[in-house]
């Protein structure tokens, strides 16, 4: 991999574990020089994913926030800006786990508003306090490349599927994924705004699935098999690369190839 974010900083929220630490290790390898790692809860995640990026030679600065907080989305962008004074990259992968653990216990509607708090106004509060921040640090000439926002979002969403999971996330990532393009219309061309939208990537949930779930995952792929977090994070580093100065306002399935003949 290149080293094309060499002496750049940037932040990954939700960078505990799974995705966001994978996003987080990749942008490091890429050669980010220093990185906020954010977290919720799982404190002890975070200092691993610190761990990682500090052995590649990063220096990592770990952060709580709750996104779902009324407080949560400015603490974290002016923490964030205040230990690192200029971002480069700021990617949006922090989302609410409603599939495994306690939350996956709760009934539709807890699952619903837990998403719609998290995911969706945490994500758009934040996103707006941090499109903020991005063009004053151009204005002040702190920076002079477009900084970069990248958005997870989820290939089904347009789409639709069937059953709960399908009647919660579809609207919930078809929302951020309209915001995130919104706002690439209103802070271009100074910040790039993209998103990656996965299609089935085994994260702790498709570790612990159905038979089903795992040959439907396999068979709509083209590639015949589950993504994986690096995976996810390979096309971050991708769309987040400083050099692709034109890639803005786009939002790219990253699903293996959706096979029609499922």
């Amino acid at each position: 991999m290149s080293k094309a974010f060499q002496a750049t900083n940037a932040v990954v929220t939700g960078a505990s574990s799974g995705i966001g630490r994978s996003i987080a290790v990749a942008l490091a390898h890429a050669g980010v020089e220093r990185l906020v790692v954010h977290y919720r809860v799982n404190r002890s995640g975070a200092m691993d994913t610190a761990d990682a990026v500090r052995e590649l030679g990063c220096e990592p600065v770990v952060l709580e926030a709750d996104l779902s907080s009324p407080e949560g989305p400015q603490r974290l962008a002016s923490d964030a800006f205040d230990a690192l004074g200029i971002v480069h990259t700021w990617v949006n992968n922090a989302g609410a786990d409603v599939l495994t653990g306690a939350a996956s216990s709760m009934d539709f509607e807890s699952k619903l508003r837990h998403l719609l708090d998290v995911d969706l106004t945490g994500t758009i509060l934040l996103s707006r306090m941090v499109a903020d921040r991005l063009l004053s640090q151009l204005e002040k000439r702190k920076t002079t490349d477009p900084p970069s926002m990248v958005f997870i979002g989820w290939d089904q969403a347009m789409e639709g599927m069937e059953g709960d999971a399908g009647q919660m996330f579809g609207p919930v990532k078809s929302a951020v994924m309209a915001f995130a393009n919104s706002l690439a219309q209103s802070i271009a061309p100074s910040v790039r705004v993209n998103t990656i939208a996965p299609g089935w990537i085994r994260t702790a949930w498709g570790e612990e699935t159905s038979d089903y779930w795992n040959e439907r995952a396999k068979g709509q792929s083209l590639m015949k098999r589950w993504g994986c977090a690096d995976d996810i994070a390979r096309a971050v580093i991708y769309v987040a690369d400083p050099e692709n100065t034109f890639l803005t306002a786009q939002t790219i399935p990253l699903n293996g190839g959706f096979d029609r003949r499922f």
